[in-house]
């Protein structure tokens, strides 16, 4: 700023002035400066020096969670991302998107990201990059939890919703099954015959079987005797696959409850017509083939937590969810 200044024949104030509050500088001065600048190769203030020195980024950062490209493969995560960015636009916030997942270097990768705020997508009480973004002492909004103390929650209840799907989707079942996110951390692809959810470390998945597990004693049968696909990812390959594995355990499964619509349609695939499915988030897909699903707004929901973030007062719960029946559970 100084060499600009001596160049242009101006104080350095005058400069700083340019940049940062260019009405305090009249049209003729500005010009001298910005002549002087590109002469001398000078690009303006470094933006990370401005921000130690204001004291802000102007910069939402969104913890995945999950590979980069999640954020633009899932159909539930862009909206979400996409609620986040419509608060950001608005107020004039960068957006920055820290991917985890990938190691041990991944609580440093959200320390050292120059941010204001962070928005966590759902993850475990036991996740190390939750610690990490909650000991930057920043605001930390976290999306279908866990719950913790120093931080914001938003999301539906899931349990209720569950509850209130499988009571559709088992209402005539006898030997019930479920096609499941997966469990913890560790993201592991199996089948397993009554799952515990309290055992569960992602919440949604927890919240999610122990409202089935409502649905399935509402109806007189016995979770332990329910078989639990799970799936590592939101996949409808994926899904297919780990159908076939739960009709091998129990080939007389009459009704699968899914957390997605994407694990419905595989199951779709592996299953006869006569079988009853549900879904979760209704998205195309769900009307496409006539699934009975419960509909959220992942767009509401990433709006939410981003608006709390940057200082909106926040509601932890939002009823922004109903069931949706159709053909595929006789509705």
């Amino acid at each position: 700023m100084s060499d600009v200044a001596r160049a242009a024949g101006v104080s350095p104030m005058t400069v700083s002035y340019t940049y940062n509050r260019p009405e305090r500088v009249s049209a003729d001065s500005r010009a001298k400066v910005l002549q002087a600048a590109t002469t001398l190769g000078y690009p303006g203030p470094d933006p990370s020096a401005r921000s130690l020195r204001y004291g802000a980024t102007r910069t939402l950062g969104v913890v995945l969670g999950e590979h980069l490209t999640y954020a633009f493969d899932d159909q539930q995560a862009v909206a979400f991302l996409a609620g986040v960015a419509e608060v950001c636009a608005e107020r004039g916030y960068g957006l920055l998107i820290v991917p985890t997942g990938t190691g041990d270097g991944d609580p440093d990768r959200v320390l050292r990201a120059a941010v204001d705020a962070y928005v966590v997508w759902t993850t475990t009480a036991d996740d190390p990059v939750l610690e990490a973004a909650c000991s930057t002492r920043l605001p930390v909004v976290v999306h279908g939890g866990p719950e913790r103390d120093g931080t914001m929650l938003v999301g539906i209840d899931n349990r209720v919703a569950a509850r209130a799907v499988g009571g559709e989707v088992f209402a005539t079942a006898r030997r019930p099954a479920v096609l499941s996110f997966p469990l913890d951390r560790r993201r592991e692809t199996f089948v397993r015959v009554g799952v515990d959810p309290d055992d569960v470390a992602y919440p949604v998945t927890r919240d999610r079987l122990a409202g089935y597990r409502d649905a399935v004693r509402e109806g007189g049968l016995d979770w332990s005797a329910v078989p639990v696909g799970v799936c590592r990812t939101n996949d409808v390959g994926e899904a297919r696959a780990v159908m076939r594995q739960v009709l091998a355990v129990a080939p007389e499964v009459d009704a699968v409850a899914a957390m997605s619509d994407l694990l419905a349609l595989g199951a779709v695939g592996e299953t006869s017509a006569s079988l009853r499915i549900s879904g979760w988030d209704d998205s195309e897909v769900a009307s496409e083939h006539q699934l009975t699903t419960v509909a959220q707004s992942m767009r509401a929901q990433g709006s939410a937590c981003a608006a709390a973030a940057l200082g909106d007062r926040l509601v932890a719960h939002h009823d922004d969810w109903r069931l949706v029946r159709r053909a595929s559970t006789g509705g």
